[in-house]
């Protein structure tokens, strides 16, 4: 446990600096090149970006104090056998097993209203950026439930959460548009700016669509691929109009619960709470939580 909540155990410590350098160019390549189709920075969004990546830090760290327990449980008492971590195969097979699960986890915190009222705050931003990479949910209590395999499997927890900051740390520099498309083995295996883009419209061909991770090959495989086709419009189909981070991170959950009160049948209660978002139950119960 003192490992794993150790700063210096986590690879994005060391990647923050980096971040910041890279916000760094990105604000200065917007500001003296000629990019007028970029949507570039404004202050009010990316200072609340900025402060959902703070306080996102604090909550995974709630987040792996209180699944660790869980998975070492399962990893102890019920795991068959357990893998050799000192193997260079042990690595990718963590990093990529992990990354398999996050596309699932990813697809149903999008499909389903009570997921979509924890991811919707990173997906707020009208504007695609490398802050915007910051804006992160702070309610990740869905990771646990999709991660349980892995342990189950013979991954020893602690690796989970180094794989995981692996995966953030990727996931950081593909949130631009100052980036065009690469050669097409790249994107033809790995998520990119031109792919992830795409994850952010709120364009009806874009909606519910690349949910990876790192590797693109999990959206093609099971039929949520959508290439770039025109440059999307980002942000939620029905804009939240506010830079409140209180309101952009519970603010769905609010609905959900008025939804829920207004709903005349458990049928439609549960619906609300497990249908999809963006559509409202059988008997109109309320207006469900926006895309």
């Amino acid at each position: 446990m003192a490992d794993l909540l150790d700063p210096l155990q986590n690879p994005v410590t060391y990647a923050i600096p980096f971040f910041l350098l890279a916000l760094g160019i990105e604000i200065a390549a917007l500001a003296w090149g000629d990019h007028k189709d970029k949507t570039g920075y404004e202050f009010k969004d990316a200072r609340a970006s900025l402060t959902m990546g703070v306080g996102s830090i604090l909550f995974l760290t709630l987040f792996k104090v209180a699944s660790f327990f869980l998975f070492s449980a399962i990893y102890v008492w019920v795991a068959p056998w357990h893998l050799d971590t000192g193997t260079w195969w042990y690595w990718v097979g963590v990093l990529v097993g992990l990354d398999f699960f996050y596309y699932w986890n990813h697809r149903f915190v999008h499909r389903v209203n009570i997921g979509w009222a924890a991811h919707q705050a990173h997906h707020s931003s009208e504007y695609m950026n490398l802050g915007t990479a910051l804006r992160q949910k702070w309610n990740p209590w869905s990771e646990a439930i999709f991660w349980l395999p892995l342990p189950l499997l013979g991954f020893a927890p602690w690796t989970l959460y180094v794989s995981f900051g692996f995966n953030l740390i990727y996931q950081f520099w593909i949130h631009t548009e100052l980036i065009d498309k690469l050669p097409r083995p790249i994107e033809y295996i790995f998520n990119t700016p031109s792919h992830h883009r795409v994850h952010h419209g709120s364009d009806p061909e874009y909606l519910d669509k690349n949910y990876a991770g790192i590797l693109i090959i999990w959206d093609r495989l099971f039929g949520t691929f959508q290439p770039e086709r025109q440059r999307p419009t980002y942000g939620l189909t029905k804009p939240v109009n506010t830079y409140n981070v209180l309101t952009l991170e519970y603010g769905a959950y609010r609905q959900i619960f008025r939804d829920v009160r207004a709903a005349t049948t458990w049928r439609d209660r549960m619906h609300c709470i497990f249908g999809p978002p963006g559509r409202q139950a059988m008997g109109d119960p309320g207006r469900s939580v926006v895309r």
